[in-house]
């Protein structure tokens, strides 16, 4: 009697364990899909070029990067910490927070305009960009250098020593570097506002396709980014 007992209750055993084993299985598969859909996070330290000044937010070139980052299916979080008017003394100050507050893997830097607009010394620049990608490294994130460059109304000499502060710094600190942020739009018709400064609406998807070749490498890791040579579209 006892065996035909146990015998009867085997198949119920059996299809409770069989189960436990799929929900424990679909557990462990949801928290996989977790995991990999949250792959890390960018910062976007920049001035009012990556804030979006003068346009609908929507329309920056930053948030068309979370739109294409969404359309490959690359879970990236895209923090926007720009602020118009910033410059990389600015920059400089706030970012230890930002790297503690957001624990960022990547760090796209767009800096510098201001200072040239200013008419600050290329050194400090140098110093201050220098301090922010070792900062950065120094929290676990790789970075990504955007050039500027300033118009010829500044002289030959300051803007041949702007211009060269960006590649010397991607040089030194072997970060990869993008070497003119506005190149492919600063002649561009229409794609710069009234005050000749800032790109329009129209400009962002092209300054986006200029950035994204060298900030797809970074982000998918398929090469190494600590390296010397330059990113260009």
């Amino acid at each position: 009697m006892a065996a035909v007992f146990f015998r009867s209750l085997v198949p119920g055993f059996i299809s409770r364990g069989l189960l436990l084993i799929v929900l424990f299985y679909a557990a462990a598969v949801k928290a996989d899909e977790r995991g990999a859909l949250e792959t890390g996070t960018l910062l976007v330290l920049g001035d009012s070029i990556s804030a979006a000044y003068g346009i609908d937010e929507r329309d920056g070139w930053v948030q068309l990067l979370r739109d294409r980052l969404a359309e490959q299916d690359l879970a990236v979080k895209v923090v926007n910490a720009s602020v118009s008017g910033e410059t990389s003394a600015g920059g400089l100050a706030r970012l230890p927070r930002l790297l503690s507050e957001h624990g960022p893997d990547w760090l796209v830097l767009e800096l510098g305009g201001n200072d040239g607009l200013r008419g600050y010394p290329p050194r400090m620049l140098k110093q201050n960009l220098v301090r922010m990608v070792e900062m950065a490294r120094e929290h676990g994130a790789e970075v990504l250098l955007l050039g500027m460059q300033m118009p010829p109304n500044y002289g030959k000499a300051y803007t041949k020593a702007f211009a060269e502060v960006f590649p010397k710094v991607a040089a030194e600190q072997k970060v990869p570097l993008v070497p003119f942020f506005l190149e492919t739009v600063a002649l561009l018709d229409g794609a710069m506002q009234t005050d000749g400064i800032h790109p329009t609406a129209k400009a962002q998807p092209a300054l986006l396709d200029h950035v994204w070749p060298c900030l797809e490498i970074l982000l998918k890791g398929s090469v190494d980014t600590r390296s010397d040579s330059l990113c260009t579209s």
